[in-house]
């Protein structure tokens, strides 16, 4: 029984881990775009200020965009040929684990413990990040990407999640050629 308890609660911890560490990620895009011309981009002011999240979490999500971007040999320009956008959605998961014992006791059964149990509740933040590339030309939608994962809760850990999921998102940009 002991074992199985520790079995159980290992099981537990490591889905919990893998759940933290992953991002759902998936992009559209303009098929008739050509996606070879865009070299710069501006933020979209006016996009970016209705994301209803904190400015510090902005400033985090604008960091990581702007490294990734660079990092993909794009620069940033007064006269841009990309606008870039995000769009924010948060949800609140609830989750329960029951740990009954159904009447078990060391080796022996006890009916005095017969469906006792805990029941353990956590909560977890996912978030949604949504990531709009605009033609500045046209004014025209030409890629989104979106990605969604468990939110850090602390502090420190926050710059180094929002850089994971932009990351994850822009792996996807640009989208392959076509054949």
């Amino acid at each position: 029984m002991k074992i199985f308890k520790i079995t159980s609660v290992l099981l537990l911890l490591s889905v919990v881990m893998t759940s933290c560490s992953t991002v759902q990620v998936a992009s559209d895009y303009d098929q008739n775009a050509d996606f070879s011309k865009y070299k710069s981009f501006a933020f979209f002011k006016p996009g970016i200020d209705k994301a209803e999240i904190s400015d510090l979490d902005k400033k985090r999500i604008l960091r990581a965009i702007e490294s990734e971007m660079m990092a993909k040999g794009f620069v940033k320009s007064e006269d841009p040929d990309l606008l870039v956008s995000i769009f924010t959605k948060t949800n609140e998961n609830i989750n329960i684990y029951q740990n009954n014992m159904y009447g078990y006791y060391g080796w022996g059964w006890n009916p005095w413990y017969w469906g006792t149990g805990r029941n353990t509740v956590s909560t977890t933040s996912e978030g949604t990040l949504y990531l709009d590339l605009i033609d500045a030309e046209e004014k025209e939608l030409v890629w989104q990407g979106m990605g969604t994962a468990a939110l850090a809760k602390d502090v420190n850990r926050k710059q180094e999640r929002i850089n994971e999921i932009v990351s994850k998102i822009l792996e996807k940009y640009p989208p392959e050629a076509k054949r």
